[in-house]
């Protein structure tokens, strides 16, 4: 591309996709996925999680992964870190950017890293410190879990978002992202609080991590982008969830966001030919796990163009086509 894209769309799939799934994918089939969705044009990609083994042995290669993904150009390779032992393990390490989950929802928080969301600012300062004096280009994500709702507090006050974000970006984080690991979210909620955020932390609002759990994931991503957010988290096949949030479903499908933002005259820097050829990769990696999305089932339409001008082969146009004759 001669120009850079007009949204980033980072890959969540090999950490939140892979963890949330019984099977443990080995790492060499991880690096070929990676290795798939970077050629597909995505730019970053977060690769793993610095946990316990024992408690996601899924995992486990995380380290492993790290330092196969940093050897691609111009990927900005990511890992989530639930703890100060993460970062550590993390930093040690030649990753680019360092996520850690912070929830707006008390109840959430002890469930799923056992500390109180003052706590985990606290931990944030630390990490950011950690950053600071051990690998200052390392740039640290706060990922405000459960900021639209919460499944196991219910109703999550939008002031006590506002408030924590602040209070993230007052730690030091690079920035400061809201994510509805509930799938509770709707687009005017989306627009109002992104909006409220903006106005207190400016440049250091980051991206919007939605769910589709009932239906909504593309319009509330579409409503984030009216606000001027321009990073968005998906998974490809939709995988992922949060096992501390029940009735969480996955994520927003990377293959359908693309299709939305390019079918919009919005450059994305991500082939969806060669996207699908990725699904196929992650398919052969965890067989029998099921994948959604409604792109890579129905195919590009007759007379798809890229938001750069860039029309799709007569492979995929033939197969669009097919599929409407089935139907």
């Amino acid at each position: 591309m001669t120009a850079p894209p007009d949204v980033l769309i980072s890959e969540v799939g090999p950490r939140d996709g892979l963890q949330s799934v019984q099977a443990t994918m080995s790492t060499a089939a991880k690096c070929a996925w990676i290795d798939a969705l970077h050629a597909a044009g995505l730019r970053e990609i977060e690769v793993g999680s610095f946990v316990s083994p024992r408690l996601l042995p899924q995992m486990a290669d995380v380290a492993d992964v790290v330092r196969h993904a940093v050897g691609l150009p111009g990927l900005t390779v990511m890992a989530l870190v639930p703890n100060l032992r993460g970062a550590q393990a993390a930093l040690a390490t030649p990753l680019h950017k360092l996520t850690l989950p912070v929830s707006a929802s008390a109840a959430h928080s002890m469930a799923n890293v056992r500390q109180t969301p003052a706590q985990m600012v606290e931990l944030v300062r630390q990490v950011v410190a950690l950053r600071d004096a051990s690998a200052p280009a390392v740039r640290v994500e706060a990922g405000m879990s459960t900021a639209f709702g919460c499944t196991l507090q219910g109703r999550v006050p939008e002031d006590d978002v506002v408030r924590l974000a602040v209070a993230l970006a007052e730690a030091g984080v690079d920035e400061v992202g809201l994510s509805d690991t509930t799938g509770m979210a709707d687009p005017a909620q989306v627009r109002r609080l992104f909006r409220r955020v903006r106005a207190e932390i400016g440049t250091r609002t980051g991206a919007a991590h939605l769910h589709n759990t009932r239906g909504l994931g593309l319009a509330n991503c579409l409503a984030a982008w009216d606000e001027g957010v321009r990073t968005f988290d998906s998974s490809q096949g939709g995988l992922g969830g949060c096992p501390y949030a029940p009735g969480a479903s996955g994520n927003v499908v990377t293959e359908d966001l693309v299709f939305m933002f390019e079918a919009m005259g919005v450059r994305t820097g991500v082939d969806l030919e060669r996207l699908q050829a990725a699904r196929a990769v992650l398919a052969a990696g965890l067989p029998g796990e099921p994948l959604y999305g409604m792109t890579p089932e129905a195919g590009l339409p007759p007379g798809f163009t890229y938001a750069d001008g860039r029309r799709p082969s007569a492979a995929t146009s033939t197969l669009a086509s097919a599929d409407a004759d089935r139907s």
